[in-house]
């Protein structure tokens, strides 16, 4: 096994270590934030669910491995790829930005496959455009109907319910929806990294160019991100958590339900998907069913910018790191 090769799977290791604490506020704040569960009880249920949901499905990961990019690319532009989403990563959540990790895994890989083969042509676009680009806006728009949906569903159905009868049922309740928001967290984002160390065997020469994901690296990818997961993402959790609107029992279940659902849609249409976005959007679908003043929209507006700038910037970073590596090779 080649320096090279073992440097790509440290670097997806680091990667998926990070977006499992990266993204845990994905799946628990809610929970959390409304004293469901105890944060490490979250976070250990959450890690759980993570590595389960990680190993059910593989259209995802062969989004990124072969929907993508149309060239087979040499092993220090995929660590370069991998670096460039770990810088960008690391200083999304040290500045408590709930950006995506697939999208700074996606922009990377665009922008180092364009510095090191020297085109914009090697990169499927129409892959890019149907994969990434518009479910970029689509899987948001999604959670935020849903949740808007079910919370007024949710609003008709338990007309005249004792207010503190209904928190308590939504306080258990949350806590099978939190796990579902896991699952399909670790079926969707576990998938990235899977696909990138697959498009990393191909190169070497160690599997076929027309095979699926190894079994050992979709266990080893949901290892890995079920522990990152266990050391937790108070940075985030509190801006997804509580940083958007007055959160409630109710509403907890209700976001969690609508943005798993809208996750495992995207998931089986092989769409790396941001949980971090549908988690955010659902939330705010569900506090606008109380009245739009309800939403603190700055807050969504910064998270926004985030979203946008996130693919660009990360396609730059990436870019760049290529360029560096290949100074040396």
């Amino acid at each position: 096994m080649s320096v090279l090769l073992v440097s790509v799977l440290i670097a997806a290791s680091v990667f998926e270590f990070i977006n499992g604490f990266h993204d845990t506020a994905n799946a628990i704040a809610t929970t959390v934030y409304t004293r469901a569960l105890p944060v490490r009880v979250a976070i250990l249920c959450s890690a759980g669910m993570n590595f389960l949901g990680a190993l059910m499905s593989e259209s995802v990961a062969l989004t990124i491995s072969k929907g993508l990019v149309g060239v087979q690319l040499d092993l220090y532009v995929i660590l370069a790829t991998l670096i460039g989403a770990i810088i960008w990563n690391l200083f999304t959540w040290w500045n408590a930005i709930p950006s995506s990790s697939s999208h700074a895994l996606i922009g990377s890989l665009i922008g180092a496959t364009i510095v090191a083969t020297g085109s914009p042509a090697n990169v499927l676009w129409q892959g890019v455009m149907s994969k990434v680009i518009i479910p970029i806006f689509t899987s948001p728009l999604i959670g935020f109907v849903l949740g808007y949906v079910f919370m007024r569903l949710l609003y008709e159905v338990c007309a005249g319910v004792q207010l503190s009868r209904a928190n308590f049922v939504f306080h258990k309740a949350q806590i099978v929806s939190s796990m579902f928001m896991a699952y399909s967290h670790g079926n969707n984002d576990a998938q990235k990294t899977m696909g990138i160390i697959t498009i990393a065997l191909i190169s070497a020469g160690l599997i076929p160019a027309d095979s699926g994901v190894p079994m050992w690296v979709k266990i080893f990818c949901a290892t890995v991100m079920a522990l990152g997961t266990s050391i937790g993402g108070q940075r985030i959790m509190k801006t997804v958590g509580s940083g958007v609107t007055k959160l409630d029992p109710s509403i907890g279940f209700v976001t969690q339900c609508a943005s798993g659902i809208a996750i495992e849609a995207m998931t089986a249409l092989g769409a790396p998907v941001s949980t971090t976005q549908v988690i955010t959007t659902s939330i705010m679908g569900a506090g606008t069913s109380r009245g739009a003043k309800k939403v603190k929209w700055g807050i969504g507006y910064q998270m926004l910018i985030a979203w946008i700038i996130t693919l660009p910037v990360t396609m730059m970073i990436g870019g760049l790191v290529a360029f560096l590596i290949g100074l040396f090779l």
